[in-house]
């Protein structure tokens, strides 16, 4: 009897592609298991839409499969430093917390910085760390980090990152197939984060900020990714926020979440209910997400 297909990251790994992935490591005895991920995506022009391959996540479709015992990977070469435990210990950075108590106009034109792969990461990683209440997640995926100054301050934190893949409130409120959901979740982005810093007090400030990303995260995303985004979507736990900021830049509520949680095994709502909100960036936005 032939064991049920394998899915992972939208690709589904049948039998015949098992076959093909141990006809692979076959024929390269002498490959490491990244060399082995990149001929594999080769072979399967398996890419990104910015054209580089896709080998981070091949290599982890092919680890699972491994330990599942249906490919047998060469050993593991080293343990790789770049482990769950070092990406959760974040070094503390100092900054200049004396207070800021203004208007929007009287703190002047802010600085947006998209400070990932830049010397200003850690200082991102560190505020978030300290000062949000979630800690700092090291995001998986497409994603973007903004750093957000004034007069040289820094003063907020704003997160983006590829959407969870299944969202009831969001798909019914886009109408997309399955196959669309699938085709164009990539444009899509999520804001994970949102942090002003505790030490400013500056009214309307949230909502500004959220009004100049909308403006600015589709160019962005086109650079580092090669695609842009055309709409935003974000979670608000009504337990602790009210979501005006997000009202107040025009972000319209969906609904809310099942409370199962996205890795949910089993129907039990065991986890906060919160509010979905959602942002167009592009008035054909159901045109271009519904396309296939």
């Amino acid at each position: 009897m032939s064991e049920a297909p394998f899915k992972y990251r939208g690709r589904v790994f049948d039998e015949r592609m098992i076959e093909l992935l141990k006809e692979i490591i076959a024929t390269h005895p002498l490959a490491h298991r990244r060399a082995l991920s990149k001929i594999v995506c080769e072979i399967l022009d398996w890419r990104q839409q910015n054209g580089h391959l896709r080998d981070m996540v091949c290599r982890g479709a092919m680890l699972a499969l491994h330990r599942m015992g249906r490919i047998t990977l060469p050993p593991a070469r080293r343990v790789s430093p770049n482990n769950a435990i070092n990406h959760r210990q974040v070094r503390k950075l100092q900054v200049d917390q004396s207070p800021i108590c203004s208007t929007l106009l009287e703190l002047g034109k802010l600085e947006f910085r998209q400070v990932r792969r830049t010397k200003d990461e850690p200082l991102f990683s560190s505020l978030l760390a300290e000062h949000h209440y979630l800690g700092y997640c090291r995001p998986v995926g497409e994603h973007l980090k903004y750093l957000v100054f004034s007069d040289g301050r820094p003063i907020a934190c704003v997160a983006w990152s590829s959407p969870p893949r299944h969202l009831e409130p969001r798909d019914r409120f886009i109408g997309w197939s399955m196959a669309a959901r699938l085709k164009n979740l990539q444009l899509l982005a999520y804001n994970t984060r949102f942090l002003i810093l505790p030490w400013i007090k500056v009214p309307h400030l949230a909502s500004h900020i959220l009004g100049a990303m909308s403006r600015r995260i589709a160019k962005d995303w086109q650079v580092m990714y090669g695609h842009p985004v055309v709409y935003l979507e974000t979670f608000v736990d009504l337990s602790r926020f009210a979501g005006t900021c997000y009202r107040a830049a025009n972000w319209t509520c969906l609904g809310q979440t099942s409370g199962r949680g996205h890795n949910a095994r089993t129907k039990a709502c065991d986890k906060p209910k919160k509010e979905v909100l959602g942002h167009p960036l592009d008035k054909r936005f159901r045109e271009i997400l519904n396309c296939v």
